[in-house]
């Protein structure tokens, strides 16, 4: 990685940092909120970088999630819901170069966050249910706790993207994070 590389992430993940612990709504009862754009300024990062650095900075960013506000009841979900659901985030970076990649990048980082955050909850959900019905029942209810809070910001960040002034902002952001 570059030095340019490096300060941009940096700065990303601390904005993303700061976004993500003091500009949100409250948090559920089991973890999880939704955030001004966290999500979408860890994503700038692959978009900007491609996949390599995209995981990296996403995966650091997940680390430091659970460093400031951690929760997890089972060993496992520390692994899950912190560096690998935040870092498919870094999946952004495999459509740096094509053309609405932002976007793509977006909605299948977020649909990845919420797969490994659906892991983890059936990790610890289904070990205390004991029949086909009440895993049933746990993996309906662990899908839309974490839907409520993942997909619900992934609509306002869409919506959000959807500008034209912001897809040039961060067209422009793009182009100047660019290594000369």
């Amino acid at each position: 990685m570059k030095t340019k590389q490096i300060t941009f992430a940096g700065l990303a993940i601390a904005l993303a940092m700061v976004v993500s612990t003091i500009i949100k709504l409250p948090s559920l009862p089991n973890g999880g909120s939704i955030t001004l754009f966290s999500m979408l300024i860890i994503s700038m990062i692959g978009y900007c970088y491609g996949p390599t650095t995209g995981f990296i900075a996403s995966i650091a960013y997940g680390i430091l999630q659970f460093v400031v506000e951690p929760y997890f009841v089972h060993p496992l979900q520390v692994l899950l819901d912190y560096p690998l659901a935040f870092g498919a985030l870094g999946v952004s970076g495999f459509f740096s170069k094509k053309k609405n990649g932002l976007i793509y990048g977006y909605i299948l980082g977020i649909l990845g966050r919420l797969f490994f955050h659906e892991v983890s909850g059936l990790i610890f959900y289904t070990t205390y249910a004991g029949n086909l019905y009440d895993n049933f029942v746990a993996i309906s209810a662990v899908l839309i706790y974490n839907a409520s809070y993942v997909l619900t910001e992934g609509v306002i960040t869409l919506i959000l993207l959807a500008l034209p002034p912001v897809r040039k902002m961060l067209e422009n952001i793009k182009r100047l994070s660019v290594i000369h």
